[in-house]
């Protein structure tokens, strides 16, 4: 074959690869969440850095379909359905109730889900080696989690009366936690009480209760309710003077007084490191549940300043970061 004659042979070649590649469709990933879009700043594009370093690019070989429930967990059964009729390839479940959701939408459809509990306590799955079934996942619990954040209050205020601890009953992190987190307490001999709230008019009921029993530390429990109203949570605790512990250093960024817990960056970049190993052929229960490494305790000394407290020193040399 003449150089010519080769030369427009694998012009025309590439032409045609070309062409086939813009017409195969993309794989389609569903995005299920509890909270809305940006509820967590960094977390979304974590979690596509996370399907790029797999391979996969958004617009290019893989598209998104977002779903966000807005805090209503009554929404995630009928947006779960959306994403099974969109016929997906995964779907990724943001949350417990999201993942849940999920699992009750579809028995075949590849689930990836992030969850603030203990998959296997809550019955999510059956063993963090082995899943099963079409589900696998990440999970920032640490099985000390609860209770670390009441050892950490503790600390930071060791003559305190009343721990109480803020969840949402229509999370099923609820349940399995709270036992773990009221022997915690009951170790520091304090009483623990469990205001519950699922609204925002809720919360602004449950910070009332707590004053009037007189609570002198919080934990609040990971919820996207929580979360995404973290501004809220954040102002209501510096209103009531009730020195507060988070899940998240969400919270500690916008004023909150301590964190502790997970990454959520990380957990969503490996989240979509998760996804794309599945979009290759990867099976589900093949892929073991990830439990984060990275645990973050962020302590906000201006908000300490405000409350009249004074943070020990053997507290701050162990934080991961002090706001000052």
């Amino acid at each position: 074959m003449r150089r010519r004659d080769f030369v427009a042979f694998l012009s025309g070649a590439i032409a045609w690869a070309t062409a086939v590649r813009a017409k195969e469709p993309r794989r389609v990933i569903g995005i299920l969440g509890s909270a809305s879009y940006g509820t967590l700043p960094g977390a979304e594009a974590a979690f596509i850095e996370g399907l790029r370093a797999a391979g996969f690019i958004e617009g290019k070989n893989i598209s998104i379909e977002w779903r966000w429930a807005e805090g209503q967990y009554n929404r995630l059964s009928s947006l779960a359905a959306e994403l099974v009729g969109r016929n997906v390839a995964v779907i990724v479940a943001l949350s417990v109730p999201s993942a849940f959701a999920a699992k009750a939408a579809t028995k075949t459809i590849p689930i990836v889900f992030v969850s603030g509990a203990d998959p296997v306590k809550i019955g999510l799955v059956e063993s963090f080696s082995r899943p099963n079934g079409n589900l696998t996942g990440m999970t920032g619990y640490v099985s000390v989690a609860g209770p670390k954040r009441v050892e950490l209050l503790h600390e930071l205020l060791p003559g305190l009366n009343t721990i109480a601890l803020l969840g949402n009953p229509a999370n099923a992190n609820f349940q399995a936690d709270v036992p773990d987190t009221r022997t915690a307490a009951a170790a520091t001999k304090r009483p623990l009480e469990v205001p519950i709230a699922s609204t925002e008019s809720e919360l602004e009921a449950a910070f009332v209760t707590m004053v009037q029993r007189r609570v002198g530390g919080l934990v609040v429990m990971p919820d996207p309710v929580f979360i995404s109203r973290r501004e809220r949570v954040v102002e209501l605790a510096a209103h009531h003077a009730i020195p507060a512990i988070y899940p998240l250093r969400g919270f500690t960024d916008i004023g909150g007084l301590m964190s502790y817990g997970s990454s959520v960056v990380d957990l969503k970049q490996q989240t979509g490191v998760y996804v794309g190993k599945i979009l290759k052929g990867v099976k589900p229960a093949d892929l073991p549940i990830q439990q984060s490494t990275k645990v973050e305790l962020v302590i906000n000394l201006k908000t300490a300043k405000a409350l009249g407290l004074t943070v020990p020193s053997s507290l701050l040399a162990r934080a991961e970061e002090v706001i000052e």
